[in-house]
């Protein structure tokens, strides 16, 4: 898998900084090969916010024209009440994708921000097993639960058809969210032998401690990606009880990127909780790209 391959150093040099003995922890420079390794999944996300009569012959332009081959064999959502999605066959890869939209980026940071939500336990009949300790934003579950059996009987169709031995599930914005509930929730469905990935963006915090420490032990595939000062990735606020796993890439200006350590807690001033301390100092602007060239959002489906 040469995508996957590449971007899984850059996940590797995460853990071994977690590893470093050093009470400060140091970044890992990305390669412009690491770097570069993102583009196929950047694609994928900004495809997930084309709509859906685009998505099903692989007509969206840009994003579909830099992936021929993908086979999209489910959509869904109304962009309104139920976020759009995606379901293919990846033969590139051998691999089934998953892809989530996201939501309109002003607005996202008004529902974050407001107090009008809280954590919860996740539903035990989607993931089987997990204590009602590892709790995540009420919303987000909620989003999740409207599409999550059908799309899980999607991959399972798929991976029985195919053949395929690796789940993708990819999103940004509100769709990162969702697509880091599904890393979870496809490791909890899925044979032990079908391997999980999940590549985001522009992420929110979606759960807490409990859960963030569940993301790292049962996922460890895992890469968020920030860009620059985009402020969507430090809400909600740790201090509401929320936390993001490992995994972070942080793009601290084009072409120049690292992997920053920890659970949330990085202390180098190029990661992103250093970087943008708070949402006044972020720029809105930034979560919609570029991600090394590509902007993801709605406008940007051409």
């Amino acid at each position: 898998m040469r995508f996957s391959s590449a971007l899984f150093c850059a996940v590797s040099a995460v853990t071994a900084a977690l590893a470093a003995p050093a009470t400060k922890r140091s970044v890992t420079a990305l390669s412009s090969s690491q770097l570069a390794s993102f583009t196929p999944f950047t694609q994928f996300a900004r495809a997930a916010y084309c709509p859906s009569s685009k998505i099903q012959g692989w007509q969206c332009g840009q994003a579909c024209d830099a992936l021929p081959g993908f086979q999209p064999t489910l959509t869904g959502g109304d962009g309104d009440a139920v976020q759009l999605f995606f379901v293919g066959y990846w033969p590139q890869e051998n691999s089934v994708v998953v892809a989530h939209e996201g939501t309109d980026p002003v607005q996202f940071e008004s529902d974050l921000t407001d107090v009008n939500f809280f954590l919860d336990a996740l539903d035990t009949s989607l993931f089987p097993g997990v204590t009602s300790d590892v709790q995540v934003h009420n919303g987000f579950a909620a989003e999740h639960a409207k599409t999550a059996s059908t799309i899980l009987a999607e991959v399972k169709r798929l991976i029985s058809q195919k053949g395929a031995n690796q789940v993708i599930t990819i999103g940004h914005s509100l769709g990162g969210a969702l697509a880091e509930l599904d890393s979870l929730f496809f490791t909890l469905q899925l044979p032990s032998n079908i391997h999980v990935k999940a590549v985001t963006y522009g992420t929110p915090r979606v759960g807490n401690p409990a859960f963030a420490s569940m993301i790292d032990s049962k996922v460890p595939d895992f890469v968020r990606v920030n860009n620059e000062k985009d402020l969507i990735p430090i809400v909600p606020g740790r201090f509401l009880g929320f936390q993001h796993p490992h995994g972070e890439i942080h793009i601290v200006s084009p072409g120049n990127a690292v992997a920053c350590a920890g659970d949330d807690d990085a202390d180098d001033s190029q990661c992103t909780i250093k970087t943008v301390p708070n949402i006044l100092e972020g720029d809105i602007l930034n979560h919609l790209g570029p991600y090394e060239g590509i902007h993801i959002g709605t406008i940007f489906c051409n």
